[in-house]
């Protein structure tokens, strides 16, 4: 993998979408109402020993931006090494990550672990948009 030509425009935008997206997604109007109830929170509020905005957002931050650079560094390397990536190109390439890695990595544990499916499906499909739509932006700017 190589940094060389790595438009860190691209992966910023990206990063952005995913933050905003997920604000969105989780928000009180969406699904966090459901999140919630399916993981047994009935009263829709983290306790004490939960909410802990530094963990929570930095936690969440340094997910998106692990997540989008390996992305772009992913999209990066296959231009680099010659293979012609568009806009389409890079949101399979987003897709294809998304969904079959970040979706199914942990789908055990949440089996095995007792959640339910709608708990998976509300935390990983919202990667799995992030991703493909980050993966556009970044064959994008590249």
């Amino acid at each position: 993998m190589t940094f060389t030509g790595l438009n860190i425009v691209g992966v910023i935008v990206a990063f952005g979408f995913s933050f905003v997206s997920g604000a969105i997604w989780f928000g009180p109007k969406t699904f966090y109402p459901i999140w919630m109830k399916e993981r047994g929170i009935a009263s829709g509020q983290l306790n004490s020993n939960q909410n802990k905005p530094v963990l929570l957002f930095g936690g969440t931050i340094l997910g998106i931006i692990a997540q989008t650079l390996t992305l772009a560094l992913i999209i990066n390397s296959l231009q680099h090494a010659g293979t012609d990536i568009g806009i389409s190109d890079g949101a399979g390439i987003g897709f294809a990550l998304g969904v079959g890695i970040s979706m199914f990595a942990s789908l055990s544990h949440r089996l095995f672990g007792g959640e339910s499916l709608k708990v998976w499906i509300i935390e990983t499909a919202n990667d799995a948009i992030n991703l493909t739509v980050a993966g556009a932006i970044i064959a994008f700017f590249n």
